[in-house]
């Protein structure tokens, strides 16, 4: 794969990361001997950073983790993320005593020292505004439990808050060929301040692999069923903000711009690649054969820039009215 410079870090890390929040099991049942193989076969592509959080399956997905390194000879950068977990809940987790007991909890399950990046993870953006939370993470920095921070956001306007605070080494936003606002608010200004960018959903819920249908199901624990209208949180985090059915439609126009060769997916995966203001694509992945596939899109040949016009008018004249929720 290629690498990219994370931020001010001083890492070199390959360009596709790995999500693990189906590892936790809240929206797809994996059992331990699944999950293990996911991320050997990641390590095996290249893959060296994972993408977690405390509340993926109450620790679960950290907790498989952290067995996997035990066993894991290559060095894997592994991100976590805190705020959201159920205990003691909103809006008690915000004080330096819940986050550093938070903290602790993460290091236990992974089996660290200290943790490479820990990022607020969609907070309200009352907390997050407030100058004692990033104060808070500077007292763990300090005190060695962890790395780095940054932080995951579900708006342009939250992200631009994010880029005006000291310390933040990254930001973990939605970006997709569903959700382009980005580029023109925020990356040029992450390049200057030197703030790694982590995409994540980037298949947009798994809309953008083209193999959904208006027959298909999805399981009453899948956020893709329970909270495909924003029902139990921000509605962009599933199917990118766009109702299902509108997904499905456009998803088909979509299609008639995938170069000959290609796969709907890779189109997707690589469109976010050629982006230079993007640090890491973290898709996630229930099957070995979603890992490698994901990858692959790191060996692809950038798309041409008459590609890349064709999909930005697209999604302005097209895709942009149908998105729902903050952005």
């Amino acid at each position: 794969m290629n690498f990219r410079p994370f931020a001010k870090t001083g890492w070199q890390i390959p360009e596709v990361g790995l999500g693990t929040w189906q590892l936790g099991g809240d929206w797809k049942k994996l059992d331990d001997k699944s999950a293990a193989a996911i991320l050997r076969t990641a390590v095996d592509q290249g893959v060296r950073f994972f993408d977690t959080a405390d509340v993926y399956g109450r620790g679960l997905s950290e907790e498989r983790i952290g067995r996997f390194l035990r066993d894991c000879s290559e060095r894997i950068i592994v991100a976590t993320k805190l705020g959201r977990f159920p205990e003691p809940g909103w809006p008690r987790n915000f004080s330096l005593e819940n986050l550093r007991q938070h903290t602790e909890n993460s290091l236990k399950r992974l089996g660290v020292e200290a943790l490479d990046l820990t990022q607020l993870h969609c907070i309200p953006t009352d907390f997050l505004k407030r100058k004692e939370t990033f104060d808070w993470l500077r007292i763990l920095q300090k005190e060695g439990k962890i790395r780095h921070f940054g932080v995951s956001v579900e708006s342009m306007d939250e992200a631009l808050f994010c880029l005006e605070q000291d310390g933040v080494t990254s930001l973990q936003i939605i970006f997709s060929i569903f959700r382009q606002k980005p580029i023109e608010v925020l990356f040029e200004k992450a390049k200057q301040k030197q703030v790694a960018l982590i995409i994540r959903l980037p298949m947009a819920s798994g809309l953008l692999s083209g193999k959904f249908s208006r027959q298909t199901l999805f399981a009453a624990d899948d956020h893709r069923q329970y909270n495909a209208d924003g029902q139990a949180f921000n509605v962009g985090e599933t199917f990118a903000g766009i109702p299902f059915a509108k997904g499905l439609e456009l998803v088909e126009q979509l299609k008639g711009f995938v170069p000959p060769g290609l796969t709907l997916s890779q189109l997707a995966l690589r469109w976010i690649l050629d982006h230079d203001a993007v640090s890491i694509v973290i898709p996630g992945a229930t099957s070995i054969q979603q890992v490698v596939a994901n990858v692959n899109a790191s060996r692809i040949p950038p798309l041409s820039s008459a590609l890349h016009r064709n999909l930005q008018d697209f999604y302005q004249a097209v895709i942009q009215p149908n998105i729902r929720g903050k952005y």
